[in-house]
């Protein structure tokens, strides 16, 4: 079948298919006297394996390393279990910097007013975060007397110094 064809058939677009032989996780076709790839059932069942674990999450590396088991007859199941194991932990650290992120952007939204003044506590946490910050629970830490987050930079007007929009 031709790429059009191998595409349809494995849900993989024909670019994707292309990216996948140019990387090395789908081995390149045999090409008809026109020049045009011509692919196998074989090749599009890689293909599909290729979009499940796509499709799980796992990286383009892990998945060469599993293609790199299913294909061998005498792997162990531990390895594949293992690497399967650990994606899932990697998984579970990038749901809780999720929740994190989650967490502090409502904790910002709840700080600010949301009206036709131009003070803003989202922006200013933007602002104050460094270099490797994520600015997680600043909104709840910075709060003033009145309820609002300080603002990050010198220059900009405090509530409590009275300079702030009404």
């Amino acid at each position: 079948m031709n790429i059009g064809e191998a595409a349809q058939a494995s849900g993989v677009t024909a670019k994707m298919i292309r990216h996948y032989e140019a990387i090395g996780l789908l081995a390149a076709p045999p090409r008809s006297e026109g020049g045009y790839r011509r692919y196998d059932e074989r090749a599009v069942h890689t293909l599909r394996f290729v979009r499940r674990a796509r499709n799980l999450g796992f990286s383009l590396d892990e998945i060469r390393d599993l293609l790199s088991l299913w294909h061998d007859r005498a792997r162990a199941s531990a390895d594949v279990k293992a690497l399967t194991l650990r994606h899932v932990a990697d998984l579970e650290q990038r749901i809780a910097e999720l929740a994190a992120m989650r967490d502090t952007l409502r904790l910002l939204a709840e700080a600010c007013s949301g009206d036709a003044r131009p003070d803003c506590p989202i922006l200013a946490d933007m602002a104050r975060a460094g270099p490797g910050e994520d600015g997680g629970g600043s909104a709840e830490a910075d709060r003033g007397a009145r309820g609002s987050v300080t603002p990050a930079c010198d220059h900009c007007p405090r509530e409590e110094d009275g300079a702030a929009a009404t």
